[in-house]
């Protein structure tokens, strides 16, 4: 396969892989940031301590985290199909992708958060702040840099995920690679769709370390 052939299937499959993860990405941080931060608030000595809701919590994060992506792409199919009309095509896959993102994401986010000092909550708790300012002026705020490594390593978790979901007709750089890279030995094909996604990981972790250390720096 020549490049002008090569050109136009790899700027569709790229196309499709920034959609899925950039929506994945966006749903994902959307839930997962109030779970993360519901770890730790409900933690015993935090602001909303209750153990059985922290423990039930985490049963899920965790159960979430044990299972394969592979296996979880193929287990989600009738929820795919309830949720999409489809289990083929990109808005197909945005659906475990980001379920198997959450829980990742999620995890990452309670760690960045339990490395704030728990003298700042405390002296804003001690200044009348409720558990909702905490929470946004001195947890998040605090946390941010770190939340923001959180999200370029689930970006790329993502990214990997949406590669692996072209097993199942899920589109993108993962699709073309198995279409033409494997069932028609399109080796050259192979080579430049590894080339790309390399080149968009690193990219992804550029920038997301250059706006960490900015924001650390701030």
């Amino acid at each position: 396969m020549t490049w002008s052939e090569m050109r136009p299937l790899l700027e569709t499959a790229t196309q499709e892989t920034l959609y899925m993860v950039g929506v994945a990405t966006l749903i994902t941080v959307l839930i997962g940031l109030p779970i993360g931060l519901l770890l730790v608030l409900t933690d015993r000595g935090g602001p909303l301590s209750f153990a059985p809701a922290n423990k039930l919590l985490g049963l899920v994060v965790n159960v979430g985290r044990s299972i394969p992506f592979l296996i979880l792409l193929v287990a989600l199919i009738p929820f795919t199909r309830w949720v999409t009309g489809t289990t083929i095509g990109t808005d197909a896959a945005i659906v475990p992708l980001t379920v198997g993102a959450i829980p990742f994401f999620a995890r990452l986010v309670e760690t960045a958060v339990r490395e704030v000092d728990r003298g700042l909550i405390e002296a804003a708790q001690s200044m009348g702040a409720g558990t909702f300012t905490v929470v946004r002026k001195v947890l998040v705020r605090e946390a941010v840099p770190s939340i923001i490594s959180a999200i370029t390593v689930t970006v790329v978790a993502i990214v990997g995920y949406s590669a692996m979901a072209g097993v199942v007709g899920g589109g993108g750089l993962g699709d073309l690679a198995i279409r033409y890279g494997y069932q028609r030995f399109e080796t050259n094909l192979m080579l430049v769709t590894i080339a790309v996604l390399v080149v968009l990981v690193q990219l992804v972790q550029f920038l997301g370390d250059l706006l960490s250390r900015r924001l650390a720096h701030r």
